[in-house]
């Protein structure tokens, strides 16, 4: 039991980890190394930050043995185990992540409100399915053969894996962002879900002010 809530606080903190990581990378290029949104110099420095940071949480998972940030990864090796792992990591693992992804949201959106948002559907969703699901399943493909291939070797079997990642992101990021990741939907449904949830309290907040403002109408009139 205690190896079960060890992995949960990894999954939880991975999560939470991960959705940081990539405003990190932003804010770290653009606005203190000063390179352009757009430029090319700025991606490449980006995107080499990006296989930085995948083989750092390559290296968490090691050390957390076998803490993860991304759903998929779980949901593949649970399918293949046995019916205990799996309800636990659909009941358990899974959620952790979530709530982590959600937590990491919320503080990004209350010390950096003006940050931006996430990954823009820019095709119809049929289209954005299937483009997301192939990306997907080639991501999960390229995991699980390196994970039965490539097992002596953790410098290659990661600089594999977060190239083929990155790769795959840069192919679909022009349609759909390049997610391949629930955690990384999770930022930009994390701040729908913060918003949906604070708006009843703005909400009855202006109710309240227009409903002063018309009392003091009506006694003016009087």
């Amino acid at each position: 039991m205690a190896g079960g809530w060890r992995l949960l606080a990894a999954d939880f903190a991975m999560s939470l980890m991960w959705v940081w990581s990539s405003v990190l990378n932003k804010i770290f290029v653009h606005r203190i190394l000063g390179y352009g949104a757009h430029g090319i110099n700025g991606e490449i420095v980006r995107y080499g930050f990006s296989i930085l940071n995948m083989f750092f949480f390559a290296f968490m998972a090691k050390a957390t043995k076998g803490g993860a940030y991304n759903p998929l990864t779980l949901l593949s090796a649970a399918i293949s185990g046995d019916f205990s792992n799996f309800l636990f990591t659909l009941g358990a693992r899974i959620p952790a992540q979530v709530v982590g992804s959600v937590y990491g949201v919320r503080l990004i959106l209350d010390i950096f409100p003006g940050i931006g948002r996430g990954p823009r559907l820019n095709v119809d969703i049929a289209k954005g399915a299937l483009t997301e699901g192939f990306l997907t399943f080639a991501i999960v493909i390229i995991s699980l053969g390196l994970a039965r291939k490539v097992t002596n070797s953790f410098f290659m079997k990661t600089w594999i894996s977060s190239v083929s990642k990155l790769t795959l992101h840069i192919l679909g990021s022009d349609l759909t962002g390049g997610c391949m990741n629930p955690a990384s939907v999770s930022h930009f449904g994390g701040r729908l879900g913060v918003r949906i949830l604070a708006r009843p309290k703005k909400d009855e907040a202006a109710a309240a002010k227009k409903d002063e403002a018309s009392q003091l109408k009506s006694e003016k009139v009087n």
